[in-house]
């Protein structure tokens, strides 16, 4: 440092602080040297850590604990517990990048945890089938695509990668977003296998596959946006085929309706009335008046006397209906009770009915794995199905209920 009679006191290099720095970063074209640093940095923190397995794991068991009792509660825990979804950031920057290797190493890292979700899941859903008959309105709820479910998806997704790459620091917010939305229906296909419930396998892994590519894209569009990009051709031409993979898998699953919940309008109440007794008038046809001449004794003065039978009128008969059983769902421990299309429950689930529902009880009773299912009518939905008979409350029950 030189010092001049212009200025006495040496050059001090200015120090601004670390977030006016790394905004300067953003808002000037970097060169190779602080662009490849840059790089390296994201790199670093994004790569998938022991911890990232670990939480993964217990992530997974506290999913398939509260998938058993049903507890949303639970739920919520383990998504707390889930870890950053940092190397998803990682697959994402690898694809804007065209990094081959780095994708292959994020990538590995994202299925070794989502492995570990799944198996602890598994495990859940096989521990389950002791207990069973349980109610899995949870798992039916998570298997199946929700249009707010993808809003939250693409929210939290953008959140993440800009919070990721404008900040050092951990993202824990749009990290949640996203592992809710990643590990909740992959936990529950998981514990569908594994307790033999037809509807959340494979419907579940199809949901974790569409929100992960729509995740995906909507990641590498935000770090375009960013002005991340290929250093290479082949670069671009790796992040073309990725991009394109994840939009085949958006609108190729996203379009199977097997998986996609039909929304049915909401009930309108018809009036009931009670049951009353029907009179069927089995009327026999008035049969025409005859004249019956019977001749007198033979005589004098002998006269015809007429006899005229009387008319035949319709007797009613009165037909008694049966009379219709009244029930209320009832169920202390999960407040409502599935309503499915056919008993057993592997059969499709119709609807969720809320406790003190009431219900008419069908004649149709079926024993499947060991537990009664009654078939019941829903007057205000006007709509039928199968319900487990413990969850059934009657003052008026029917013979051997």
């Amino acid at each position: 440092m030189n010092l001049t009679e212009e200025n006495p006191f040496p050059e001090e290099p200015i120090r601004l602080p670390p977030a006016r720095r790394r905004r300067r970063r953003y808002l000037v074209s970097p060169g190779e040297d602080e662009r490849s640093a840059l790089l390296e940095n994201l790199a670093r923190r994004a790569f998938p850590s022991f911890e990232f397995f670990l939480f993964s794991l217990l992530c997974g068991a506290i999913l398939g604990a509260g998938y058993i009792l049903d507890s949303a509660s639970l739920l919520l825990l383990g998504i707390l517990i889930a870890p950053l979804m940092t190397p998803w950031v990682g697959l994402a920057l690898a694809t804007v990048t065209g990094s081959a290797v780095f994708f292959l190493q994020t990538l590995g890292g994202l299925l070794i945890g989502g492995l570990l979700v799944f198996g602890s899941s598994l495990l859940a859903g096989l521990a389950a089938r002791i207990w069973m008959p349980l109610p899995f309105a949870q798992v039916e709820i998570y298997s199946h695509l929700w249009w707010p479910n993808l809003v939250v998806l693409a929210l939290g997704a953008v959140l993440l990668v800009v919070s990721f790459v404008r900040s050092e620091d951990k993202p824990f917010l749009p990290s949640i977003m996203l592992s809710y939305e990643l590990f909740l229906p992959l936990s529950a296909a998981a514990f569908g296998l594994g307790s033999g419930l037809a509807n959340a396998w494979p419907n579940g892994l199809l949901v974790f596959l569409v929100h992960l590519a729509l995740a995906t894209f909507l990641g590498v569009i935000t770090l375009a946006m960013l002005r991340f990009h290929p250093a290479t051709f082949a670069g671009y031409i790796l992040g073309i085929l990725i991009l394109l993979l994840n939009l085949i898998v958006i609108l190729g699953l996203a379009g199977m309706g097997t998986f996609i919940p039909a929304q049915s309008p909401a009930p309108t109440r018809t009036p009931t009335s009670a049951p009353t007794l029907t009179q069927a008038a089995t009327a026999t046809p008035s049969r025409t008046p005859t004249i019956t001449i019977t001749p007198s004794p033979p005589g004098p003065t002998a006269t015809p006397t007429l006899k005229i039978p009387a008319t035949l009128t319709p007797t009613p008969t009165i037909t008694p209906q049966p009379t219709p059983v009244y029930a209320r769902i009832y169920s202390e421990k999960y407040g409502g009770a599935n309503v499915r299309q056919a008993p057993g429950l592997s059969s499709l689930l119709l609807i969720t009915l809320s406790n003190d529902t009431l219900v008419i009880i069908l004649p149709e009773v079926e024993k499947v794995d060991g537990s009664i299912w009654v078939k019941i009518y829903i007057p205000t939905l006007n709509k039928s199905g199968w319900v487990l008979q413990f969850l059934l409350v009657t003052a008026t029950p029917q013979p051997n209920w």
